[in-house]
């Protein structure tokens, strides 16, 4: 016994393991590509195609095809340079082994070869090649095809000549590793095809194609869509505006050069009430912004602010504005190219370069100034709408001014119907918020008391889609989950922003019917997170509760069931050789219609609960979809549901 305590502390040369080639990718995959879920799984290809849409950023590549094969594989076809095939000089192997094997190896270190890149680290390809079970790559280059081809990341063979091409381009085909992405290997159409639009309105010109082989259409054609803009970023304002009523006929664009920086942008003022900004870098959505959207909204205040007062149309204005007033009703799209980003974090989602502030403030100055002098019409109404956003914030101001009054004035601030945990270590304590008093009474019965607490929504809350921000603050249950949770909302940097150092919850857990009204009070209470605290999306504190559908019960056994497979599965099981009738079904409409203890072991027990957490893989396609989803416009809403149809749950 004593040897063994010895050995197990004897910290020597021994213990230190060195990965080599790819072994370190397969080891600590989360570091690579975020996560080995569906987000990770998708990741994957987003890596393959910025290899091609790097050589078309190049001028070398007019076509990428995406294809999902019928067993869940992935190819990837462009038709650029093709991976060099010659002999790396100092690995003494196929420059397409290196890429393809070796970590930070690639054309994006070189400045000859690549301007801009989003590839930035080198580890894309070989990253997917590491984590796919199979990887076969194939080359179109100097009228030769080569290929060779991979297990877990090791060649099989050395890169072999196979035949003559008229021909030029890469295929990258590849099978991700389910014993590495062991929550899912099943790719999702949409999912990708969101990535591939986005692309496509970020490189205008260049045709993209997503195929799915796995399914056909009414025609025995396999599902196929195409992306393609000529217009880039003008189109995709136009895109994510398309359910909203514009207030000028056509977005503002800018396609030019600012200090040796590329600035692409495109803004449009709607009738709505938020401000709808996305940002790229080199093709990298950028979500928490960085200079490049500190620079636009600099030039876009100052521009306006400068344009209002030389027109005389604030000089009976009693408040003050402020940059936020600007942007309310703003959709906008900037993407810059930067030769050496330098980004904040591992994630690349917030630009750090200095330089980009600057060039993109003197961009939107320069066309900004433009359009209001050749569009005098136009200019007044989008400082009209100014106007009335600083009326309408200073209303908002004094409603949230009363909110927190009152929260003083009653002690703790908390809302009445709130039953709190006794635990005070937000990481521990979960928020459910409840459809109803009934549910909210069974909820308060089954909950542990320790780090779980209640709040009752009565109703359907208000749709803050089409609602002025002032209306918001006044609707009782969005003011008893603003105070439940301790957030607020104020001003950073001249922009509205969330509050959240007195987060009282790491989980806010959405638990409603199981029914269509219990989706329409899902998909408000979205809305509004997505809207107004969009933070705790993108921290991961939000889920969807998942309550049974159904109860199979057989004399004293019984099974819950969450869909209507699981439902006819538990039957067969219970049913065995007895009769079919003697198998009862319980359907369930609301969750009042469970006691405390089911609804506590079906939905709330940490130890057998499904959560679903809720995540932002594409925000400027979450803003589109729920802009058509919440807001005036029938005629995409109707379209959307018919598309969608076979999917949606209908209960008569």
């Amino acid at each position: 016994m004593t040897e063994e305590i010895i050995d197990k502390s004897n910290y020597s040369a021994d213990n230190i393991q060195v990965l080599e080639g790819l072994e370190a990718v397969r080891k600590r995959p989360a570091m690579y590509i975020g996560d080995t879920g569906v987000k990770g799984l998708h990741h994957l290809v987003y890596e393959v195609v910025d290899n091609s849409i790097d050589e078309a950023l190049a001028g070398h590549c007019s076509d990428i095809n995406v294809t999902i094969l019928e067993d869940n594989s992935i190819k990837v076809k462009d038709n650029g340079r093709g991976i060099p095939t010659d002999m790396h000089p100092k690995e003494k192997k196929s420059a397409l082994e290196v890429v393809m094997t070796v970590l930070h190896a690639g054309g994006k270190f070189d400045k000859d070869s690549y301007k801009v890149s989003g590839g930035l680290h080198g580890v894309g390809v070989s990253c997917v090649n590491a984590l796919s079970i199979a990887l076969k790559a194939e080359v179109y280059k100097d009228g030769k095809v080569f290929i060779q081809e991979y297990v877990q990341g090791k060649p099989q063979y050395d890169v072999k000549e196979i035949g003559t091409t008229t021909e030029r381009g890469t295929i990258i085909t590849f099978k991700p590793d389910d014993t590495i992405f062991t929550q899912t290997t099943e790719f999702k159409f949409d999912t990708l095809a969101a990535r591939l639009r986005e692309l496509a309105y970020l490189n205008k010109g260049i045709r993209l194609s997503l195929t799915d082989e796995r399914e056909k259409d009414d025609n025995g054609v396999f599902i196929t869509e195409n992306f393609h803009s000529e217009g880039g970023l003008k189109e995709f304002v136009k895109y994510l505006d398309g359910t909203r009523e514009p207030l000028i006929p056509e977005p503002i664009y800018l396609d030019g050069n600012k200090g040796g920086i590329p600035v692409e942008l495109a803004l449009q003022y709607n009738s709505t009430y938020n401000e709808n900004v996305h940002s790229y870098v080199n093709n990298i959505n950028t979500i928490e912004g960085g200079t490049h959207v500190a620079g636009f909204r600099r030039g876009l205040t100052r521009t306006l602010k400068a344009y209002a007062e030389k027109s005389g149309l604030l000089k009976n204005l009693k408040i003050e504005i402020t940059g936020d007033d600007f942007r309310e009703g703003l959709t906008a799209v900037i993407s810059v190219k930067v030769q050496e980003p330098q980004f904040e974090g591992q994630t690349k989602t917030k630009l750090g370069n200095n330089e980009v502030t600057g060039a993109v403030d003197q961009a939107v100055g320069e066309i900004l100034n433009i359009y209001l002098e050749e569009n005098p019409r136009e200019a007044k109404m989008i400082v009209s709408k100014v106007i009335l956003a600083a009326t309408a914030r200073n209303a908002a101001r004094k409603a949230r001014e009363l909110v927190q009054r009152k929260n003083v004035l009653t002690g703790s601030g908390l809302p009445g119907k709130l039953s709190d945990c006794s635990e005070s270590d937000p990481a521990l304590c979960e928020l459910y918020l409840v459809e109803g008093d009934s549910a909210g009474g069974t909820a308060k019965q089954g909950r542990n008391r320790a780090f779980q607490a209640i709040l009752p929504l009565k109703g359907k809350i208000l749709n803050v889609e089409k609602a002025m921000e002032h209306k918001i603050y006044d609707n009782d249950e969005i003011k008893n989950i603003f105070t439940a949770m301790g957030v607020s909302i104020g001003t950073v940097d001249d922009h509205k922003a969330l509050n959240v150092v007195k987060l009282r919850y790491h989980k806010i857990i959405i638990m409603t019917d199981a029914d269509i009204d219990g989706s329409h009070i899902t998909t408000l209470i979205l809305t509004f997170f997505f809207r107004y605290m969009k933070e705790l999306i993108e921290s991961g504190y939000i889920y969807i509760a998942t309550p049974p559908l159904y109860l199979v019960k057989k004399g004293k056994e019984q099974e819950y069931a969450w869909d209507d497979n699981q439902r006819d599965i538990a039957v067969q099981r219970l049913k065995g050789s007895g009769k079919e009738d003697s198998v009862n079904i319980q359907r369930y409409k609301g969750l009042g219609e469970m006691n405390a203890e089911q609804l506590w072991v079906t939905t709330m027990n940490p130890e057998s609960r499904t959560l679903r957490q809720v995540t932002i893989e594409n925000a400027a396609e979450c803003d589109h979809i729920f802009s058509m989803l919440m807001g005036d416009e029938v005629a995409p809403r109707r379209e959307f549901i018919e598309k969608n149809a076979k999917y949606a749950r209908i209960d008569v």
